[in-house]
């Protein structure tokens, strides 16, 4: 979740495309050789299910690019590697007056970094981004919203024509919209289901099925869209935001569900770290239960994973797995569920 990305002026779109890097231990611990590809519900690669349990790292570029901070860019990759997790997301793109940005100016993009990015060599191994199977998926945007567009049609009109665009460069790779789940008004019974009943201006029904879109992905912060209210309600709330979502995609969507942003922060009222475990246990479990009972394939990637003497990233979400043992212990026991069905 980017914090400080996340008010949302109400025709902006933040354009930032992220990446979703397979780790070199996934399924089977098997190099490779092949793209990800989105089968019916399920993800899949190299003929098996893949599911996926990864994390996120939005800050992996530009700590690489520091020849002072690149060890903690390979501590991470290593915690996450023993912790069995194998996807990471991340962001593929520079902002401001940075190097080749994209977004140049507040709502002022580059529309030739846009395109650079897929094309752009991979300096470890030389593979054009587009051709490289260790890119999992493309995401268009973090969080839409437009709230003075409710329907949601304003963004899907926007992410119809970023996926033919994305899609006519590269071919090989998923491709998902980077949305939170907020339903709109193709199901209008489903918006009671969004925080305290709002719209947002997205839609997750018609969004997702729109073409070139290849797998659904939700957040899930109730600790911060229900602000004040106990754990008790929030966890309420994240049992049934599932649910629903879980639901939707098996049914509806019939595609991949991918749980892409989830946490819960330290920063708030009356934390315990027995509250965030079970929610994390919460989120893996319902995770767990689609894709053993093959109601619909996918995911979680919490964030945010963070490699010790990185103070300066502390958002409250953050969790560094070598000096949180009971959260770590939960990240291990997923990984090694969902591999246990990658056949």
């Amino acid at each position: 979740m980017n914090r400080f990305l996340s008010n949302f002026t109400p025709v902006l779109f933040w354009v930032m495309l992220h990446l979703l890097l397979l780790l070199p231990v996934h399924s089977h611990g098997s190099p490779e050789t092949s793209f990800v590809r989105s089968t019916g519900k399920n993800f899949v690669l190299n003929g098996r299910l893949l599911h996926v349990n990864g994390f996120n790292s939005y800050w992996l570029m530009w700590v690489a690019s520091d020849t002072d901070q690149r060890h903690k860019v390979t501590s991470a990759f290593k915690e996450a590697a023993d912790h069995g997790l194998n996807v990471a997301r991340t962001w593929a793109f520079n902002d401001g007056n940075g190097y080749h940005a994209l977004q140049t100016s507040p709502g002022v993009y580059d529309e030739q970094v846009f395109q650079r990015i897929m094309t752009r060599n991979n300096s470890l191994n030389g593979v054009v981004y587009k051709d490289d199977p260790t890119i999992f998926a493309w995401e268009l945007i973090n969080e839409p919203r437009c709230q003075i567009d409710p329907s949601g049609r304003t963004v899907q009109r926007w992410v119809k024509e970023m996926a033919s665009y994305v899609k006519s460069i590269d071919s090989n790779h998923l491709l998902e919209v980077g949305m939170e789940g907020f339903y709109g008004d193709s199901v209008p019974i489903r918006k009671q289901f969004n925080p305290n009943g709002l719209e947002f201006g997205t839609d997750f029904i018609t969004i997702n099925q729109l073409p070139g879109i290849d797998f659904a992905t939700v957040h899930a912060y109730p600790d911060s869209w229900l602000a004040g209210s106990d754990d008790k309600v929030q966890l309420l709330f994240l049992k049934k935001w599932m649910k629903v979502h879980i639901k939707d995609a098996t049914k509806v969507l019939k595609k991949p569900i991918l749980f892409a942003e989830f946490g819960k922060s330290y920063k708030d009222p009356g934390y315990n770290i027995s509250e965030r475990n079970k929610f994390y246990k919460t989120v893996y479990e319902n995770i767990y239960k689609a894709a053993k009972t093959g109601k619909v394939g996918g995911g979680g990637l919490f964030w945010q994973l963070v490699a010790e003497g990185m103070e300066s990233l502390a958002d409250g979400y953050e969790i560094v797995l070598s000096q949180n043992p009971s959260t770590a212990a939960l990240v291990s026991f997923q990984s090694r569920r969902l591999s246990a069905l990658d056949l």
